[in-house]
């Protein structure tokens, strides 16, 4: 009785104040989603209703959580939709694959109705979910892979209680390593960059989310050796994550001398500093396009590879020294999803280089975490390999973004092809596709197999040195060529794009 008087008022509750309340469709009736339904009856003032829940569990199918019913499979949503009067649908499953979240937004705007999610495991750090933390679906979501299953203790022992430093701590990797290294409790994290501004930002964030959280910020180039060697006396770090290194291809491909300055003479600055203060553990962030390399950037990165290997090669017992190499990031500053939104934002159009090309993408926190892992792995001299899934075609990436934006690609926001620039490839390959890779106990971790340096890696390093020093680009991509046999300079003009077809 007291069961079903609850249940009456809730009811008239849902429907009260003239109807304002947002009747909710919830979809998953698993952990997460019993817990925003609680937070949604609990808190009225927050003007959410939950009228059913959809789950493709048949166990859980007429079952009643929380008050609510689960009327019926994720194909059911329109049919839901209409019998219950639903305002919104909210995916609550923070482990579903993108192509769950697709199928709920594509079925939800076939039936006119507005849908929202809560974020990804890897967003929820505390494992609490509430209502504050629902939001509108991002590209992200729609790519979402399976969560990545970290080896918690293994981090945690080269991590917990040592003096952490992250070169580029104000970039988009840099800045989420910082995040996922303080849940290790540090002795102290040195965020080292050369923006001033992207530092402040995150300071000010570190102060808020993790005021227990020792750190130092510092501003400084890792191309001046002399600057870096007094942060390295002044805080001894132990772990070094070395995420500085310029990234743009088109743009390095005009000025390869800052591409090799920076990319190459800050990683041996790096590398060398970790060896003279007996640094216990240097990752070395890398790219899918030192992979038979087609750009400057990329070659820059295969050689900064290069360089930690020789470093590793004189390690000192209990000394490891690793790169991480991965694709794109989704979100990252200067990245194309950036960029597509903004396009969006001013109404279009939408640039795409070729209809064709395609990119590796995982999320920031993803990538970060798998880099911690992988560091933890501690088997010196070795290039991991993260694995990145499907390549994901841009075009695709550019009309999920007009669509998420509420728009229809070609009839609201148009989108036009450019052409390929200078140094890309319309394919990144495999990441693997060169050395081929052995497995790693990591489900989601790959091992390249080693490939031997140049054997006067020494002597061509210390010309390509001078010659970026010179501004000498035709020698610079000479000694690229001895360095990296496999380094062929794109130079493919823009050709006759193809229409897209809708």
């Amino acid at each position: 009785m007291r069961l079903g008087v609850r249940l009456y008022w809730e009811e008239k509750k849902g429907r009260g104040k003239g109807g304002t309340k947002k009747r909710v469709l919830v979809v998953g009736a698993g952990e997460a989603g019993t817990m925003v339904v609680r937070e949604m009856l609990r808190h009225p003032e927050a003007g959410l209703y939950p009228v059913g829940f959809l789950d493709d569990d048949p166990n859980k199918r007429g079952q009643t959580i929380a008050g609510v019913r689960v009327v019926g499979a994720l194909d059911d949503l329109p049919r839901a939709v209409r019998a219950l009067e639903v305002d919104e649908v909210l995916v609550a499953i923070p482990s579903a694959p993108g192509s769950v979240v697709r199928k709920v937004v594509e079925l939800a705007r076939a039936v006119g109705v507005s849908y929202r999610i809560l974020p990804g495991i890897h967003e929820i750090l505390s494992g609490r979910v509430g209502l504050s933390q629902i939001r509108e679906v991002r590209v992200e979501d729609l790519l979402r892979r399976e969560p990545v299953r970290l080896n918690l203790e293994e981090i945690a022992g080269y991590l917990e209680g040592r003096v952490v430093l992250v070169t580029g701590a104000g970039g988009s990797i840099g800045s989420e390593l910082v995040r996922q290294v303080a849940r290790f409790h540090p002795e102290q994290v040195v965020l080292l960059g050369r923006g001033e501004n992207s530092l402040f930002s995150l300071e000010k964030e570190l102060e808020a989310q993790w005021p227990e959280l020792r750190y130092k910020v510092v501003v400084a180039d890792v191309r001046d050796q002399d600057r870096l060697r007094r942060v390295f006396q002044a805080y001894r770090p132990q772990v070094v994550f070395h995420a500085a290194a310029h990234k743009h291809v088109p743009l390095m491909e005009v000025q390869p001398d800052e591409a090799i300055l920076n990319n190459v003479g800050g990683t041996h600055n790096v590398v060398k500093l970790c060896l003279e203060f007996g640094v216990e553990r240097l990752v070395n962030i890398s790219t899918d396009k030192a992979v038979n390399p087609t750009s400057v950037m990329g070659a820059s990165k295969r050689v900064a590879e290069q360089v930690v290997a020789w470093g590793a090669s004189r390690a000192a017992p209990g000394q490891v020294f690793v790169s991480v190499r991965f694709g794109n990031v989704l979100g990252s500053r200067g990245s194309v999803v950036p960029l597509f939104l903004e396009q969006i934002k001013r109404g279009g159009p939408v640039t795409v280089t070729h209809p064709e090309m395609r990119r590796y993408f995982m999320t920031i926190p993803e990538a970060a975490q798998l880099v911690l892992q992988a560091g933890g792995m501690g088997e010196n001299g070795r290039v991991y390999v993260l694995d990145m899934g499907e390549p994901v075609r841009i075009l695709d990436l550019a009309k999920d973004l007009i669509r998420l934006a509420g728009f229809e690609p070609y009839r609201d926001i148009d989108i036009v092809f450019t052409g390929v620039r200078p140094g890309e490839k319309l394919f990144e390959e495999l990441l693997t596709a060169e050395e081929g890779t052995e497995a790693s106990y990591h489900e989601k971790i790959w091992v390249a197999k080693p490939s031997a340096l140049p054997r006067e890696f020494p002597r061509l390093l210390e010309e390509l040195d001078l010659a970026a020093r010179r501004g000498d680009e035709r020698r610079i991509r000479e000694l690229l060529r001895q360095l990296i046999p496999t380094y062929k300079p794109n130079s493919i003009p823009a050709e006759k794009l193809p229409e897209d077809p809708v």
